[in-house]
């Protein structure tokens, strides 16, 4: 079975390997802040992301989906979806959980 992408339009693809390196999170997040809840993006690199997963999962956790579409070894493309607002409760992170610190009284 072949793999399908939700994305067709060329606008929804950012290509990162000609932004300086310095620059490439800052616009990456600009980008990803201004999707709305259940639009995509996807990033075509020059390097495995996981750095950049790894802020995703610091500064919007529970807010988005990564996809892996390609893994190398000359480019990487991931399609990052937000999955939800700012505003909304991440999941995990609420206190009902019954992992959140050892609450549980069994």
């Amino acid at each position: 079975m072949a793999a399908t992408t939700t994305l067709t339009d060329a606008s929804d693809v950012l290509d990162i390997r000609a932004i300086p390196p310095h620059d490439r999170h800052p616009v990456i997040f600009s980008r990803f802040n201004a999707l709305a809840v259940g639009q995509s993006l996807q990033l075509l690199n020059d390097h495995n992301p996981q750095p950049l997963r790894a802020q995703f999962e610091d500064r919007v956790f529970g807010q988005f989906e990564w996809v892996v579409l390609e893994s190398g070894p000359v480019v990487w493309q991931v399609q990052i979806t937000r999955v939800a607002d700012a505003s909304a409760p991440s999941a995990g992170v609420s206190g009902d959980s019954c992992c959140s610190g050892g609450a549980c009284s069994g």
